[in-house]
């Protein structure tokens, strides 16, 4: 993408004003900038990271960075409350310009946001999720820069998983102590809270006092120490069970990544006999865990099956990448009509809560599609990649070949310092050790897949669309190199 070089537009109103232009960010992430300053005087940045070289990218999403980067935390019409679910502190983001809480944020953020995850009830919308790093003891794991990793990665790849938009975002820490934290530290210590969370937001609470008490600090604060800076994204989806997640019986770590391995999709990955040879054998061996057999439902497709195995290779490949330690039992689907017209394939999405749409042909399958929602723990050298220890790339039978060949030309590109080694050095904020190990990972995932590929052992055979069309499952011919 070419950025202007001179401001887009500039538009005063109250103590907050928007400046777009090109811009670093913290001296380290290079992109497209909307600026707002804050109460305080402080003026904060939202980034639209300039993207990857060679990036598959759509309309939506340059409306979808727009919207985060159009966001004012301190409008009347916004209002912000701690995220106390889960085990990970954040912000969320509402739209109040209509409803019970019109134009009133300090009512919603001082009655709405004690109801957790229900407060969205109260408002018009949830604008998005700002998430943070949090590193720290006692905490989860969550890194910013992993979010826009995985966004800007999966438009390289053109992958079929679906990973949301991410943005670049700054905010003032005393703000962001005043408005969200001190009611995070309340809200986390009593029934919406768990141990982990409340330690983040302990954590921030100390942290805005004393900024060395969190390490690193450029972690999680501009240089100049007065803002914090994450990602705004947005994770729609629903969650899914042991069917495509595992059973997770064999505890944290590399027990539930074993587990992942046993699901009917993956099985069927790790199957050398032909596409639908291979979704029979994953779907009978899957199926004689009694759990996994019950929320796999009575009726699988080949076609979701392909779907699905397509989505877990490029999981699988960009874990492997990113050194991703939190992802069994975080992926999400959005449920989706397919049907075939005119001899292309068309899709609608469905409304979970309410099967059956009189809109779509009789012939229409329900398929569930996949979306990578949970991406705030790669690209730290200091988290586990299960993926590689326990060696899930080797494992892998059938892939796509656009995905290989998209990784066998990253891995070159790395090698030679090409256009993508140069924007991953300078665009995402990085630090050395980081962009060191994702060129590392990425060598390594492709020698790896090319051993298999010369070894007689990879079918490039997972096409879901033509599959869905042609019922084909024949395997293309690939060059390995």
């Amino acid at each position: 993408m070419t950025f202007p070089s001179t401001a887009r537009f500039a538009i005063v109103f109250g103590v907050s004003w928007m400046l777009a232009a090109v811009s670093w960010a913290s001296e380290k992430v290079l992109g497209n900038a909307t600026e707002f300053k804050s109460p305080n005087g402080l003026n904060e940045r939202c980034i639209e990271i300039e993207r990857i070289p060679g990036g598959h990218f759509h309309k939506k999403d340059a409306e979808q960075e727009a919207a985060y980067c159009g966001i004012d935390f301190y409008a009347s019409t916004v209002a912000l409350c701690p995220k106390t679910w889960s085990t990970s502190p954040g912000m969320m983001v509402y739209d109040v310009s209509s409803g019970e809480y019109e134009n009133n944020r300090e009512g919603f953020e001082r009655k709405a946001c004690r109801e957790g995850k229900s407060a969205s009830r109260h408002a018009e919308d949830v604008l998005a999720k700002y998430k943070t790093t949090m590193n720290a003891k006692g905490t989860s794991g969550t890194f910013a820069p992993s979010s826009l990793l995985y966004y800007h990665f999966s438009r390289y790849f053109d992958m079929t998983v679906k990973v949301p938009v991410a943005v670049w975002r700054s905010m003032d820490a005393t703000e962001h102590h005043e408005e969200v934290v001190t009611a995070g530290m309340v809200l986390s210590s009593g029934k919406h809270g768990g141990r982990m969370n409340h330690a983040g937001w302990q954590m921030y609470a100390n942290a805005v006092q004393n900024p060395k008490a969190y390490h690193p600090t450029d972690d999680l604060f501009t240089a100049d120490r007065k803002q914090v800076y994450g990602v705004l994204v947005s994770s729609p989806g629903h969650r899914y069970g042991s069917e495509i997640n595992g059973t997770r019986k064999s505890g944290w770590g590399k027990g539930q990544n074993l587990d992942f391995q046993e699901t009917p999709a993956f099985l069927a990955l790790r199957s050398d006999k032909p596409l639908k040879q291979a979704i029979a054998h994953g779907l009978k061996t899957g199926r004689k865990d009694k759990r996994i057999n019950k929320d796999l439902g009575p009726d699988v497709s080949e076609q979701q099956m392909v779907f699905w195995m397509k989505e877990l290779t490029e999981i699988v490949l960009l874990d492997f990448i990113f050194s991703q330690q939190d992802r069994v039992g975080n992926i999400d689907f959005i449920p989706h009509y397919y049907w075939v017209e005119d001899a292309k394939l068309k899709h609608k999405k469905a409304n979970h809560h309410k099967p059956g749409d009189d809109t779509v042909p009789e012939s229409a399958i329900l398929l569930h599609r996949t979306n990578l929602n949970d991406n705030d723990a790669g690209g730290r050298v200091a988290y586990a990649n299960y993926t590689k220890s326990t060696k899930m790339l080797e494992k892998l039978r059938h892939m796509n070949g656009q995905t290989y060949q998209r990784l066998m030309a990253l891995d070159a590109d790395f090698k030679s310092d090409g256009p993508v080694a140069r924007w991953l050095e300078t665009s995402l904020g990085l630090a050395e050790a980081e962009i060191k190990q994702t060129r590392k990972n990425t060598a390594l995932a492709a020698d790896i897949l090319r051993s298999s590929c010369e070894a007689g052992n990879l079918l490039f055979d997972l096409d879901p669309e033509a599959f869905f069309v042609t019922g084909s499952s024949s395997a293309k011919d690939i060059a390995c190199d």
